[in-house]
Formats: C-alpha cells, sequence, structure tokens
C-alpha cells in the first residue's frame, strides 16, 4: 500500500497565474504515480460549468481536473459555484444545486458565513476519506486583506485540510518577485509558515537564466522554489475562466483560401461554456473566431450562437449591436447557423418569462430563424445524456455524449411539427432542425462528438478544398485527444518541477 499524501494545495499571487491548470497537471501525475487523486476547489466564479453523471451541476474546471484524474466528477468537488449574471449578481450553486440569485454583498456578509464554511468542510472531508492526495484549488490572490475573514476558499480552507501549501507566481506577466514576496509577507506568520514551496508559471526563454533569480527568491522568501514551469502554447486543455477569450481569434480569414472554413462564434456579454468549441477549434482546416460586430459575420461559412446565463439579456444587447439581423442576413446567403442553449432560444421566435426569473418582460421576440418559443423556468436542467441525430438511421448512427445545463423549455410554435435535431436514450427528444443549415439544440459538449461536426462542416465541403482527415474525419475521438493532452501536460510539468522535493514535503510527519 502507497503511502498516504498530505493534501497540495496550489495558491496564487492573483487570478489567472494557471493554478487550474496546474492542478490538472499534478491531479495527472499523482494519477501516474499509483496514488488515487482528485481535485477540490471551495468556491469557484465561472459560466463555464458541467453536469456530474448524477445530475449536479459544478466548475468546468474541476470536471477537467477529475478526467485528468480518471476519476467521475461530482459536486464534492466544488461545492460552491457562483454563475455571474451581472456586474452585481451570481447565482449561488451549492453542492450541485441552485440555491438563489445573490449580490456580492449579500454573499460576503458574516451572516450564514459559517454555515457555508461547514459545508465546504464537510465536502472536503467526504472527498478527502475516499481520495488521496487531494489537490486543493485556491481562487485569486492569497492575500486580499478586506475579503480575509470572509475567506473559505484559500489558506482558511489550507488549514482545516491539513494541506501543504504551494504557492504560483506568474513571470510572463512581469513584478515576480514582488508579488511573491508581497503575497507571502501580507499572510499571518502561522499561514506563512504553511507555504511549503514557490512554483514561478509561465516562464519564457532559456531556464538557466532564472537560476539566480531561483536562488534569489529563496534567499528572499526561505521558502524553496520547486519548479520553474514554461509558458506552452502547444497543449491544449481547457480553460477555466473567461478571460482566455482575450487571447482567441477575432475575425474571418479572406474567402480566397480555399482551404479553410470560417466558423464564427457570436460574442455574448454573459457568454456560458465557450470550452463547447474547444473540439472545432482544434479541427485542420477549421478556422474559428469570435464575432463581436456585424461585419465580422460577412464572411463566416458558419455561425454558432453560444450558450448564455442571461439570455434576455444578451438577446437585448445582440439586437442594439445590430447583430441578430446580421445572423439572418448569414443564413440567408448561405451560411450554417447553429445555436447551443441560451443560443438555441434566441434563434426562436419569441422567449417568455412569466416569473420575472430574468428582469421584468415576460416576452421578447427572438432572431426568428427557428420556429419555436422558449418559457424561462424556475427548474434547472442539469444532467449528462446520450443521443443519435434524428436524421440519421439508429442502426448506422453509434450513441454520442453531451450534456444539458439549461432554465427552460422550449417547443415548436402551434402549426409546426416537432423536427428534433437530437433523439435522447430515454426516449425524448432535443432541439429543433430546419435543415442541416439551420438547427439549435440544449446540449452542450455536441460538437465534441465528430459525427455532428462532421456534419455541421458539410456545408463548407461543396466550395471549400479540406484536406482528407477533415473531409472523412472519424478519427481520433475528442476524448482520446484530451487524454493525450493531460499526458503531456504532465510530462511539461514533471520536468519542470522536482517532484522528489514535493514527494518528500508531502510525506513529512503525516499524522
Amino acid at each position: 500500500m502507497m503511502k498516504q499524501l498530505h493534501p497540495m494545495m496550489l495558491v496564487g499571487t492573483g487570478s489567472d497565474v494557471g493554478k487550474s491548470v496546474l492542478a490538472t497537471a499534478f491531479c495527472r501525475i499523482f494519477l501516474q504515480d499509483g496514488y488515487k487523486p482528485a481535485p477540490f476547489k471551495a468556491q469557484n466564479m465561472s459560466l463555464n460549468s458541467y453536469a456530474t453523471p448524477d445530475g449536479l451541476e459544478i466548475g468546468r474546471a474541476q470536471a477537467v481536473q477529475a478526467e485528468a484524474a480518471s476519476i467521475p466528477c461530482e459536486a464534492e468537488m466544488n461545492p460552491v459555484l457562483l454563475k455571474p449574471q451581472g456586474d452585481l449578481t451570481s447565482q449561488v450553486v451549492l453542492l450541485g444545486r441552485p440555491v438563489g440569485n445573490m449580490s456580492a454583498r449579500e454573499y460576503f456578509r458574516n451572516e450564514g458565513r459559517e454555515q457555508l464554511r461547514r459545508e465546504v468542510c464537510n465536502a472536503f472531508d467526504r472527498l478527502a476519506a475516499r481520495f488521496n492526495p487531494i489537490v486543493l484549488e485556491g481562487a485569486g490572490s492569497i492575500s486580499e486583506l478586506n475579503l480575509r475573514d470572509r475567506d473559505i476558499v484559500n489558506m482558511p480552507m489550507a488549514r482545516h485540510a491539513g494541506a501543504d501549501v504551494f504557492l504560483v507566481g506568474d513571470i510572463d506577466r512581469g513584478g515576480v518577485f514582488a508579488s511573491v514576496y508581497g503575497s507571502l509577507m501580507l499572510l499571518p506568520e502561522e499561514e506563512r509558515s504553511m507555504v511549503k514551496g514557490i512554483i514561478i508559471n509561465k516562464f519564457r526563454g532559456d531556464r538557466s537564466l532564472f537560476d539566480d533569480g531561483v536562488r534569489m527568491m529563496e534567499k528572499l522568501c526561505h521558502v524553496p522554489v520547486v519548479g520553474v514551469v514554461p509558458y506552452y502554447q502547444d497543449i491544449t486543455i481547457e480553460e477555466e475562466d473567461s478571460v482566455q477569450l482575450k487571447n482567441k481569434q477575432r475575425s474571418a480569414l479572406s474567402k480566397a483560401d480555399k482551404n479553410v472554413c470560417n466558423v464564427a462564434v457570436v460574442l455574448l456579454r454573459h457568454m456560458s461554456n465557450f470550452t463547447d468549441f474547444d473540439a472545432l477549434e482544434q479541427r485542420a482546416g477549421v478556422h474559428l473566431y469570435y464575432a463581436s460586430s456585424p461585419s465580422d459575420l460577412e464572411q463566416a461559412d458558419i455561425v454558432i450562437v453560444p450558450g448564455s446565463k442571461t439570455t434576455i439579456n444578451d438577446l437585448e444587447q445582440l439586437r442594439r449591436e445590430r447583430m441578430d439581423a446580421a445572423i439572418v442576413k448569414a443564413y440567408e446567403r448561405g451560411a450554417t447557423v447553429l445555436g447551443i442553449c441560451g443560443g438555441y432560444q434566441m434563434l426562436g421566435t419569441e422567449i417568455l418569462d412569466p416569473l420575472h426569473l430574468e428582469g421584468c418582460r415576460e416576452r421578447m421576440s427572438g432572431i426568428g430563424l427557428l420556429p419555436v418559443s422558449t418559457t424561462i423556468t424556475d427548474t434547472k436542467t442539469t444532467r449528462q445524456v446520450r443521443f443519435r441525430l434524428a436524421d440519421m438511421p439508429e442502426t448506422d448512427t453509434p450513441w454520442l455524449q453531451g450534456y444539458e445545463i439549461h432554465m427552460g423549455h422550449t417547443v415548436p410554435l402551434s402549426g409546426h411539427a416537432e423536427r428534433p435535431l437530437c433523439h435522447f436514450a430515454d426516449g425524448t427528444s432535443d432541439g429543433y432542425q430546419v435543415n442541416r443549415r439551420l438547427m439549435g439544440t440544449y446540449v452542450h459538449g455536441i460538437l465534441d462528438n465528430s459525427l455532428f461536426a462532421n456534419q455541421l462542416l458539410s456545408s463548407c465541403q461543396a466550395t471549400h478544398e479540406y484536406p482528407t482527415d477533415v473531409r472523412n474525419h472519424q478519427g481520433t475521438d475528442y476524448q482520446t485527444f484530451k487524454q493525450q493532452q493531460y499526458d503531456r501536460l504532465a510530462a511539461h510539468v514533471r520536468a519542470s518541477v522536482d517532484m522528489e522535493k514535493i514527494y518528500d514535503i508531502l510525506k513529512i510527519n503525516f499524522r
């Protein structure tokens, strides 16, 4: 039997320093080394979420980390999920189920905070009873002085878990000495002693040129630097934060390039689950970009309207920017249009909100391409699904996989027959398909399935000179591709950190 390890906690000098990706890497490394790891993040704020096998909702990052650890994801891995609905409010998801909408002031008030802390700690304890080691992830900076007494995700969580803490600093953004030293010095002495190592992330250039920097940082901080992880661009790991969208393509390629299919994802203010497009983005011959103005759609071969946390609000924004008319115009000139989740609702004729869940309007006209009506409901659907494409023979079509996370029910308008896009394994149906150039679905992850992606791209193949692997692509499925990427990430991090020292730290004085 392998020796038990302390929990490992990755905290940061700030947001977007790479904690989530490093947690994913260590989940994979521990798995490869014979342990049974599991991820944990007490509180997550993200519009990228995922449905667990038992129909609960967690942050997408913890689902990715669980996948890297080769275990099913569960609500205990992310007991509190905050899904922003505007500048001031968020939907609060506790242990996988929504419990209401709160402003930041309401959420961070002292009243009820200890009960929330108990829920989070109990979730960790249940997880730690079954897995070892737990790889914990902090949130933002560990040194937000104004939030210290209400913090449930960083050092107080590390204290409850008995975790060895590793501080991650991002050298690519500059000021790494000040950010690491300042973060440590702002901690109380008791918490500072819990930090057992420093990881410098996103290093560019010759690693040996930073040897002096490592010695200086260790002398300054009195904490060992256990790794300097190089910046990478050739490994594909799903990202948690919408801040990553700033690095995505924002314009189409010229129509003169017959080897490229321009896929435009309409950029929504409250876009959710942008990881829906990662698989499509990886395909040869596909140029996927995010469109924010009508002119951005003029050269699009395929237009995708993605999910949204606030469908009516985002539809109003599209209308103000005349993007709704641009989507219709793109379809009329021959582009394929697909709506996913909130985007499916927007493509319909109307959206009804009788309970005022998204504001004071009870009815709003949709873009009008699909003859369907949506009613926003107070019941949230969260589930994984198996499905077949409705217009393909069942005997020739394998079961595909995806998941649903939505509040709303969509039906055809009176006088219009049902024309589902998918048939679920439980006998129900999903979506609406006018033809192969116009369709909508509630299924997130539908584009991860090569069979559907091929069908979507078929509208481009008549006019584009695609490489063979795209025309006839049934090859490496996306799940296999992701497993390969986890292995590559683990190798990248393992080569850049002192795993022997990390194991020594995690084994010392095990209680």
